[in-house]
């Protein structure tokens, strides 16, 4: 049976709660558990697929097709392991699918309420993975005393009920803020949160303060002492230069000691050694290389979360340090700030709105000979470029953007359009891709195909793949059964690949995408003397 950690969060959003979690899953694992995350979501979508970055960061795709929070990316990229559409619950998809239930008649006439009927839907979920994993870590997201979050959190308060204090814990992560005018940390705030916690009958086993300072003894004595948990249990977690510090950081202070007690786990290993042989090779770095990744969404930089993370694990990987841009694509400046990048990654997005910036993007970085990566629209965008300045189709566009174009380089796939002529649903998970002999791409992987995951409607139009592939634009990945094209490349470019799936959502930090360590290769030495 497994054991189960759920991880909640006080005071205010976006404290670290995923990583946190995650970084406690990765200690478990080399105490030779096998471990698995769910994340809970209390917005009423019943997926992440439809929500603005803007708002919510990037959508992360999982192998079977699932779109999702972006904490999801942090659960796989921290435990190595792949998430499904069993890792993620939304307060949408537990209401839509009790009150199917419900118009089916399965409740038996029953008066269908939040207890016990949306509880029991959300613990049958947290459920999931029963047989399969020996650590359940839970994170449920949002605040406590958020309305929305409440039938999460009153299904994990019955789970210790029913589990019994050796089987369920709660960790609770809050804020301990700094007021510079007082010059003193404030602990009044966790007190708060942790009384709202235990009002809805949660006792915390362990609380983890966020803090951009060292707490003091004291400190931690006075939290302790108010919120009612052992001094040893009240647990900082102070900035970190990277998120990849952060299990070093939780295990100098006995986190996994103190869960081994708690839930009667007895360790099997403890080959920590990996992961500290990663951080000591990450930095070491020397050489600098700069990358710009030109999108429409930079000014949250959630928007592009795996791109980035990618890149960094290529840079640890190769001992490289890595400085991002985040250039605007309407930025007037657009060019000459792509000028000053090693490399430039054009990647995916929706919407009309920056398309002729990401059209330049490509231009320009096929013009001056600097590495380029287009993800997904990125490589579509450089298709159509393509299309314009070297097939001579002038007007050529995409038909997602230009519904009455003449010249559809990007047009709806023919499988979309059997669903519906409004758009269809999406291509979702993992798809093969078969790369052509001798191609950049199948040296890179070393392999003549790969799966990797994607998330899109529209392909390159298969009607102009000749004249593209006249022009020098070379298609040299296909999805075989559709004969959808899946990768391009220039022969004569120095370092030019664009690809319609996201190899970013597979990379880890100690397993980094092929392709992300071979583009950073291409920036490293293509540098110019400033």
């Amino acid at each position: 049976m497994s054991k189960y950690i759920f991880v909640t969060g006080g005071v205010v959003s976006s404290l670290g709660k995923g990583i946190t979690g995650a970084s406690i899953g990765k200690l478990l694992q080399y105490s030779g558990l096998k471990v698995t995350m769910i994340k809970c979501d209390p917005y009423i979508n019943v997926d992440a697929g439809t929500m603005n970055p803007y708002q919510h960061g990037e959508v992360f795709v999982t192998e079977d097709g699932a779109e999702t929070d972006l904490d999801l990316g942090s659960y796989e990229r921290f435990l190595e392991t792949r998430m499904s559409h069993d890792n993620i619950i939304t307060a949408g998809n537990v209401y839509k699918s009790v009150i199917e239930r419900e118009r089916k008649g399965e409740y038996l006439g029953a008066t269908v309420q939040v207890i016990p009927h949306v509880t029991d839907e959300i613990k049958r979920r947290f459920k999931a993975f029963e047989k399969k994993a020996d650590v359940v870590i839970i994170e449920i997201g949002g605040t406590v005393g958020d309305i929305e979050s409440l039938p999460f959190l009153e299904a994990a308060r019955q789970m210790k009920l029913e589990y019994g204090p050796q089987d369920v814990m709660y960790i609770h992560v809050t804020l301990v803020p700094y007021i510079p005018a007082a010059d003193e940390l404030k602990t009044k705030p966790t007190q708060h949160s942790v009384h709202k916690l235990r009002e809805i009958g949660i006792d915390p086993n362990m609380i983890i303060c966020r803090t951009d300072r060292p707490l003091e003894k004291s400190i931690k004595q006075k939290i302790a002492l108010f919120c009612s948990v052992p001094a040893t249990a009240v647990l900082e977690a102070a900035d970190a230069k990277s998120i990849y510090d952060v299990p070093q950081a939780l295990q100098r202070q006995g986190v996994n000691e103190q869960v081994h007690m708690l839930l009667g786990i007895r360790a099997t290993s403890h080959n920590f050694e990996e992961w500290t042989d990663f951080m000591k090779r990450s930095s070491s770095a020397r050489e600098t290389v700069r990358i710009a990744i030109a999108g429409k969404y930079t000014s949250l930089k959630d928007a592009y979360k795996s791109v980035s993370e990618a890149l960094l694990h290529a840079a640890m990987s190769a001992n490289l340090k890595l400085a991002v841009d985040y250039v605007d694509v309407e930025d007037p400046e657009l060019l000459s700030r792509l000028a000053e990048a090693d490399g430039i990654i054009l990647p995916g997005g929706f919407g009309n709105r920056g398309i002729e910036g990401k059209i330049r993007t490509a231009q320009y970085a096929r013009e001056s000979g600097k590495p380029f990566l287009g993800i997904c629209l990125g490589m579509q965008c450089a298709v159509i470029e393509a299309a314009r300045n070297l097939a001579g189709i002038k007007n050529a566009h995409s038909s997602e953007f230009m519904p009455r174009c003449k010249y559809p380089v990007i047009d709806l796939i023919a499988d979309q359009k059997k669903v519906t002529g409004k758009g269809g649903t999406m291509r979702l998970g993992g798809y093969e891709t078969a790369f052509t002999k001798g191609s950049a791409l199948a040296r890179i992987y070393g392999k003549p195909a790969v799966t990797e995951r994607h998330r899109h409607r529209y392909e390159v139009n298969p009607e102009f793949v000749p004249a593209l592939e006249k022009a020098g634009l070379k298609v040299t990945g296909y999805y075989k059964p559709r004969r959808l094209a899946e990768t391009v490349e220039y022969k004569n470019h120095p370092w030019y690949i664009g690809v319609q799936y996201h190899p970013e959502f597979n990379s880890t930090p100690l397993n980094p995408s092929p392709l992300f360590k071979a583009f950073l290769a291409a920036g490293a030495k293509g540098k110019q003397p400033k």
